[in-house]
């Protein structure tokens, strides 16, 4: 009976450790794209910044080829697909995306064409919405006017998008969450661009008053 059991065994293993390996490589191939996927993004965001568009466009097209591979490698895989770090790289191409169409005054892109899950998708909305506040106070500190309304009525549609989907963690991907902090970014932004609108307001008139002295006569 022993000898009968562990000439039995072998085969077993054998065949459990043929599906390891290959689970085990589909998921480093996934793992190292999605990392270069999320590298990517973070570079592409940096180049809208710096109004590198073609540049930002041009990385944000390699992560959709890698994001495509990861899928590709993780077919059939479905437990590895949902282990968590897909969902990231998904998340900061989605935002890359957006946080392009956003600065550009484009439209935002859809969720099937990125090839991201809604629960990426929507949670990369909450992370635009802090790109958002670099921008507006990269505009701040340049003294620029005539922009502030239009960013905060974006956060403002973005965020009451978010808020509307209330459902569990597990469905949204902890969407309450990134909802929260959003808010706690649009409050913050709304205060700086409303003491900076005063700023510029109180420097115009200043200026104004300045000038009308200059022409009293003497």
């Amino acid at each position: 009976m022993k000898k009968q059991v562990l000439a039995e065994l072998k085969p077993i293993c054998d065949k459990i450790r043929t599906q390891f390996d290959a689970k085990d490589s589909a998921r480093e191939k996934a793992l190292t794209r999605s990392r270069e996927v999320i590298r990517n993004s973070a570079n592409a965001i940096r180049a809208v910044h710096r109004a590198e568009y073609e540049e930002a466009k041009s990385l944000m097209a390699a992560s959709a080829q890698l994001l495509a591979e990861v899928d590709e490698a993780l077919n059939g895989h479905p437990g590895i697909y949902h282990a968590g770090f897909v969902h990231d790289a998904q998340k900061e191409h989605a935002e890359a995306h957006q946080t392009y169409a956003l600065i550009r005054g484009e439209p935002l892109p859809d969720p099937d064409d990125l090839g991201v899950g809604y629960p990426a998708y929507l949670n990369a909305l909450g992370e635009a919405v802090g790109e958002l506040r670099r921008y507006a106070l990269d505009r701040v500190r340049h003294n620029e006017s005539g922009w502030g309304e239009g960013v905060l009525a974006s956060m403002d549609e973005i965020y009451y998008a978010m808020v509307s989907f209330d459902y569990p963690t597990a469905i949204s991907g902890g969407l309450k969450r990134t909802a929260d902090v959003t808010r706690s970014l649009i409050e913050r932004t709304r205060g700086d661009i409303t003491n900076a609108t005063r700023q510029q307001r109180l420097e115009s008139a200043l200026a104004e008053l300045e000038a009308r002295l200059k022409v009293v006569p003497q």
